[in-house]
């Protein structure tokens, strides 16, 4: 067993709540730029600045309206819609008023929102379009307790400020700073691999902890002047993170509600860092690397590529990178990295990733080409979260040491278990499940298996659910070969299988988006589907050197030994990735049984 242990920097009293930031920044700089928002039409501007004043002035005109309908203290209000300013808005709004908020993902089918609806108990639901309101409309039956149902694009949000003229606003300060810690701040449903969601209660204490310690030495991406860009899902532990860091920080943050417009806006807005799961980054590299390959600049690239992984790792070697490689690091700005750059905006130099595994080649060709990438680690049930690699303590492969105030310990199964004040309080209304997922001196029992080495660096090696093992009795963990695999331009899925048979064997599926560039290479129609393809030997011989690739790094009992490509990309839509892209390990195993069982078979 090993533990390490980062004794905290600030200390939440009791009598804290999220809101204390959005009054302090009010009162000290009311004319600090705190959010910027889509402007109104016909404003002949693209974007409009909130100020910490006027956000202040709209949470607590939003609270008024929420005290209006009849939401008392401790009531859940669910937030169903897109990543936009008013998501935002309503969560301060709703914690002001006393209540809890309730986020559910604007994809999840009318299964899901009825589930979570019904057990969170919440008494209103503010929704984004048409069609969140006509799925909400057809589980209504369902839901005795629902007494409201706003809707953002047909203004709800000046609906609810307007019943609210009648409010005090002296009523919401009473109501807020009636708001201790120790209350609940909000219930998120984990949208999980496998099983129905659970609903993870978190604090106000929780979440401030996890921020009030991350800030301090996140100074680099949390700070006055600072900017972000935010688009991952705010119904996402990880989004609302930073979504509450940035308020904690007094930084300046906008929303992208639609990823089809991102690079426009990356480029209109110039955030100085931004926040993205793996995948994101490995589509960046991906469509770089192509589009060079394109152009009959594919030589150039991949020598811009090794010069920057190589001009990373010598960074953390004690002499550094030496004077040629300098000189081809300058050369390769000018040409390559400048380039990548601008297509986050230009002022980029800090991302943060989260979710899954990053992997060393992508986090070093990122910082080689000037932008790095600060990977860290957590789950919902930690706030989310509990480890980070910081500015002067980063060590790429990792997610970095415990952040302030938290405790990692690898049991002796290898099981990865957190301490802390950001270790939430249970599952709601589920009893059983939280005695499992917390020991009885408050451990968190992540379910994930990582290693500590000496200085405290973390580095997670799989899933304890997840591991395989085959007829021979040799344990396999997924995510090492998975990972490498997905590195392949031409690949966007990966899933091991294996468990109790005498080999391991892999599904694998195309990138669509890849796909048209390599059949024009191939001298096939762009037009071809993948379904034709599955047995292509052409296609079939690059992806076997994506797995060859991968299995250098296990041993042969661990190998993929076969593999078949699928005829269809995983998705949300059916069912086979949650919505934070995590794939769905037993709905993938249903679906393609047949194939799976045709590989042992043959």
């Amino acid at each position: 067993m090993r533990e390490f242990s980062v004794p905290p920097i600030v200390t939440v009293g009791d009598a804290a709540n999220l809101t204390d930031p959005v009054w302090d920044n009010a009162e000290v700089a009311p004319d600090a730029v705190q959010f910027v928002r889509p402007a109104p039409a016909g404003a002949g501007v693209r974007w409009a600045d909130v100020t910490c004043r006027e956000f202040r002035d709209e949470v607590v005109a939003v609270a008024r309206g929420l005290a209006a309908a009849g939401v008392s203290p401790g009531d859940r209000v669910a937030l169903m819609s897109r990543t936009r300013y008013e998501w935002t808005l309503l969560d301060y709004a709703i914690w002001a008023a006393g209540a809890i908020t309730v986020p559910i993902y604007e994809t999840s089918s009318a299964e899901q929102a009825a589930w979570i609806l019904a057990d969170s108990g919440a008494v209103a639901v503010v929704v984004e379009s048409n069609a969140h309101a006509t799925l909400v409309a057809g589980v209504r039956d369902r839901l005795p307790g629902l007494r409201h149902l706003w809707q953002i694009e047909l203004g709800g949000v000046d609906e609810i400020v307007t019943l609210g003229a009648s409010v005090d606003p002296v009523e919401i300060e009473r109501r807020r700073k009636a708001v201790h810690a120790g209350d609940i701040a909000t219930i998120i449903y984990t949208s999980g691999t496998t099983g129905r969601p659970k609903g993870c209660v978190l604090t106000h204490r929780n979440m401030y902890a996890d921020i009030a310690n991350a800030v301090p030495v996140l100074s680099n991406l949390f700070r006055p002047g600072a900017s972000t860009l935010l688009f991952l899902p705010l119904a996402h532990a990880f989004a609302r993170l930073i979504q509450i860091g940035v308020v904690q920080a007094r930084a300046t943050m906008a929303h992208c509600a639609d990823t089809k417009n991102l690079v426009a806006e990356l480029q209109e807005f110039r955030p100085t860092f931004v926040l993205s799961v793996p995948r994101v980054f490995e589509k960046v590299y991906n469509g770089a690397r192509q589009k060079a390959e394109a152009e009959g600049k594919g030589r150039i690239f991949d020598k811009a590529e090794r010069v920057a992984i190589a001009y990373s790792e010598a960074l953390e070697t004690a002499d550094g990178p030496g004077l040629a490689l300098r000189a081809q690091h300058a050369i390769f700005d000018k040409l390559v990295y400048r380039k990548l750059r601008a297509a986050l905006g230009g002022r980029c130099r800090d991302a943060i990733s989260g979710g899954a595994p990053l992997g060393a080649r992508l986090g070093h060709f990122f910082r080689g080409i000037g932008v790095t990438i600060c990977e860290g680690y957590g789950l919902t049930e930690t706030s989310p979260a509990a480890a980070a690699n910081l500015p002067g303590a980063t060590r790429i492969g990792t997610v970095g040491r415990p952040l302030p105030g938290v405790t990692i310990r690898i049991d002796d199964d290898g099981e990865i278990l957190i301490a802390g004040d950001l270790i939430f309080q249970g599952y709601w209304q589920n009893e059983a499940a939280s005695a499992e997922a917390l020991t009885t001196d408050g451990w968190f029992r992540t379910g994930d298996l990582g290693r500590l080495d000496s200085e405290g660096f973390l580095s997670i090696t799989g899933r304890k659910k997840e591991i395989i093992v085959t007829a021979g009795g040799k344990n396999v963990a997924p995510a090492v070969l998975e990972d490498q695999v997905r590195a392949h331009p031409l690949i966007s899925q990966c899933l091991v299988v294996g468990d109790r048979q005498p080999f391991i064997a892999a599904l694998v599926t195309v990138d669509e988006e890849a796909l048209p560039k390599w059949l024009a290479a191939h001298g096939r129609p762009e037009d071809t589907p993948v379904a034709t393809l599955c047995d292509d030997e052409a296609l079939r011989a690059d992806i076997q050197g994506a797995i060859d690739q991968a299995n250098q790094s296990v041993s042969k009992a661990e190998a993929i030994k076969v593999f078949r490509i699928l005829p269809h990309d995983f998705t949300e839509a059916t069912g086979e990735l949650t919505p934070s892209l995590k794939v769905k390990r037993q709905v993938v195993h249903k679906t393609y049984e047949s194939e799976i069982a045709d590989i042992y078979r043959s």
